[in-house]
């Protein structure tokens, strides 16, 4: 047993300790062996020599972030605490529970986190760069993890706005005329966005984030000619944008800001599919440092089991008609050169029965 006092320096410890010690008293909950005490900047600790380490290690931690963000969250420090740390008893690496992959908590105070193989590979990517693609078929959860993340960040105040985008375009119907004002004709193509964000804000103060330009949901063409500076922007259906569209959004990138565009190739909407920038966007940028491509696949499919099976369904009557076609197009080619060949011989024989006639 050893005591030690640890001082808090370049923090405030109003901001570092919380509302009613709320943030003190979660990091000491983890540290159940050490006693420790608390005056102002200086913290008195006493326990086993391992634990103290450990302990100051998180301390020092927890206190950059504070240093940075100029506030500290319930939720900040619950991360650092159930990172990756070495077991006192076994010397081997441990990974946290599932408690390290709750995003945030919904209105009815349920949590929300990654709950699959690519789900959690998301949430790790984004802390580690800036552009995150995360593509992948329907319910996989692509678009709810990435709004998670982004009210998240919100919440901690790690960037100052949202902002939800995606590209106005039908899913293979046409709509016709739409009444209301411009925000009415545009809400339809919007409303998962929108679906999503009513999960983990109170209705009340999500209006009022929207009013005041907090959070933001637009078609993709209001992206023109704008600089977002610590925004979390997200491009959902990205499949159905051009390169040049894409190009247009990437650009949009300010400083201190996090993007994340999900998609899936497999359902484009647009009248000529070839016309899709989504694959081809991703083939000249894959390469750049800051940037992490993630695939969701049928085992992250978080929705009815039958989604699953429909997708799977679809996945090889795709394969089928591709193979099909693709034998019809060798035989077409394989009669068309033997037919030419036909008529040529043809054409050899004439001549030579011209020939002996003259």
């Amino acid at each position: 047993m050893i005591e030690k006092t640890i001082l808090l320096e370049n923090v405030n410890p109003v901001d570092f300790y919380g509302v009613n010690n709320k943030n003190f008293d979660l990091l000491t909950s983890f540290f159940p062996k050490v006693k420790i005490v608390a005056r102002g900047a200086e913290i008195y600790v006493t326990g086993p020599a391992d634990e103290i380490r450990l302990f100051e290690e998180k301390l020092k931690k927890t206190a950059k972030i504070c240093r940075i963000k100029g506030t500290l969250t319930e939720y900040d420090m619950e991360q650092v605490c159930l990172e990756k740390i070495i077991s006192l008893e076994t010397g081997k690496v441990e990974m946290p529970d599932n408690r390290d992959y709750i995003i945030v908590y919904s209105n009815d105070g349920r949590a929300i986190k990654a709950r699959t193989k690519n789900q959690k590979r998301l949430v790790k990517e984004y802390y580690d760069n800036d552009l995150l693609f995360a593509l992948g078929p329907a319910g996989t959860g692509k678009t709810y993890t990435a709004i998670a993340l982004a009210v998240r960040a919100l919440k901690n105040r790690e960037v100052k706005r949202l902002v939800l985008t995606r590209p106005a375009v039908e899913a293979g119907e046409r709509l016709g005329f739409l009444p209301g004002d411009l925000k009415d004709k545009l809400d339809p193509y919007l409303q998962p966005l929108y679906d999503a964000l009513g999960d983990m804000i109170p209705a009340k103060r999500l209006q009022s984030l929207m009013e005041d330009g907090t959070i933001q949901i637009a078609p993709l063409a209001y992206m023109r000619g704008r600089t977002l500076d610590r925004a979390f922007v997200i491009l959902d259906e990205a499949q159905n944008t051009s390169l040049g569209q894409l190009k247009m959004f990437l650009t949009r990138m300010g400083s201190d800001a996090k993007f994340i565009v999900t998609g899936d190739p497999t359902q484009i909407d647009l009248p000529d599919k070839r016309n899709s920038g989504l694959v081809r966007g991703i083939e000249i940028v894959k390469n750049i440092r800051g940037i992490s491509i993630i695939e969701f696949d049928r085992n992250d499919i978080v929705r009815h089991p039958l989604v699953t099976r429909i997708v799977d369904a679809f996945e090889d009557y795709e394969k089928r008609e591709f193979h099909e076609k693709h034998e019809t197009s060798e035989e077409g080619e394989f009669r068309d050169k033997h037919e030419v060949r036909g008529d040529h011989e043809k054409l050899e024989e004439k001549d030579k029965n011209e020939a002996k006639t003259e």
